[in-house]
């Protein structure tokens, strides 16, 4: 007999775990809930969420209530009698009613090894921390933010080169498999909830204004900021040129070994863009300006001399 879940999701990262689920025989998928439609993209047309979309390919009954912690909506999950709910980037807070309406709890996939990076961007704060490792943490819940007892993680490494959404796709990955595989012998009682230790951190949520590149910070740490925000919100910064600030988006760069003040082009010709951070300097690899195109930066300093940059 298969177990029957309830599945809260609404992020793209949350994806890959309902797809596990919803093909292995193990497991019954009894509803998904998700966030209700809203507007999104430029032209700010209302769209399904990511998750909403990968239920209806899958046949998957789909709620979308306005807030999880209304009375009514927690009926309505009680009377689907499932055995284990599962959470993955949700967006909301689930009060204990609902946690407490599967038999046998909920189950939340967090991409990070709690305690560390707690809350809301866990994949941006591993590589703004400098991280060499991070993982995914499968944890019963509780009503607190990310402080539920641990049931299994995964580790896995981080590599200079990633950006949030390599390490984005590979935390998706990692979590749906470690998901099929915890719960049966969580309700097999193989495995049992262990409470987080001591020494949390905290992913505050990321806003668009934090991609803001500020090159009084050293080359390493700028560096990481534009791994961390690729690609959303993006790490920006304002060039001069020809006179005008334009603002360019940085998609991938380099540290240089060039030295000079915080801020200076030291380097603007066929060779590439390089920028004096407050240790070491950067060299900018691949740009995109304000209503263009991506592109290497030596292709775009060819047709745009950068004067200097603008704070």
């Amino acid at each position: 007999m298969a177990w029957r879940v309830v599945f809260f999701g609404t992020a793209d990262l949350a994806c890959a775990s309902l797809e596990a689920l919803a093909v292995d025989p193990q497991f019954q998928v009894a509803a998904v809930v998700t966030q209700p439609d809203k507007p999104r993209g430029r032209d700010m047309q209302v769209q399904p969420s990511a998750v909403k979309g990968c239920a209806l390919k899958l046949n998957l009954p789909v709620l979308q209530p306005l807030r999880a912690r209304e009375s009514g909506f927690i009926e309505q999950i009680g009377a689907l009698s499932p055995d284990i709910g599962v959470v993955v980037a949700y967006g909301q807070i689930l009060p204990q009613a609902l946690l407490d309406v599967p038999r046998h709890g909920c189950l939340n996939v967090h991409t990070s090894l709690l305690p560390r990076h707690r809350g809301a961007a866990p994949i941006q704060w591993a590589i703004l921390s400098g991280d060499h490792e991070t993982g995914v943490t499968i944890m019963k819940m509780d009503s607190g933010l990310d402080t539920g007892p641990i049931l299994t993680q995964e580790r896995i490494p981080i590599s200079d080169e990633d950006n949030s959404a390599t390490l984005h796709d590979r935390l998706a990955r990692t979590g749906a498999e470690l998901l099929v595989r915890t719960i049966p012998n969580y309700i097999g009682g193989k495995i049992h909830p262990v409470s987080q230790p001591e020494g949390a951190t905290y992913a505050r949520k990321i806003e668009k204004a934090d991609g803001r590149i500020n090159w009084s910070e050293p080359a390493g740490l700028i560096r990481r900021k534009i791994r961390a925000f690729t690609p959303w919100p993006g790490a920006f910064c304002v060039l001069e040129i020809s006179g005008q600030p334009r603002t360019v988006k940085i998609w991938d760069a380099e540290i240089d070994n060039q030295s000079g003040t915080p801020g200076d082009v030291l380097q603007n010709d066929k060779h590439g863009l390089v920028i004096a951070c407050a240790e070491g300097s950067l060299r900018l690899v691949q740009v995109q300006p304000e209503g263009r195109r991506r592109m290497a930066a030596n292709e775009f300093v060819a047709g745009h001399p950068v004067t200097r940059t603008i704070d």
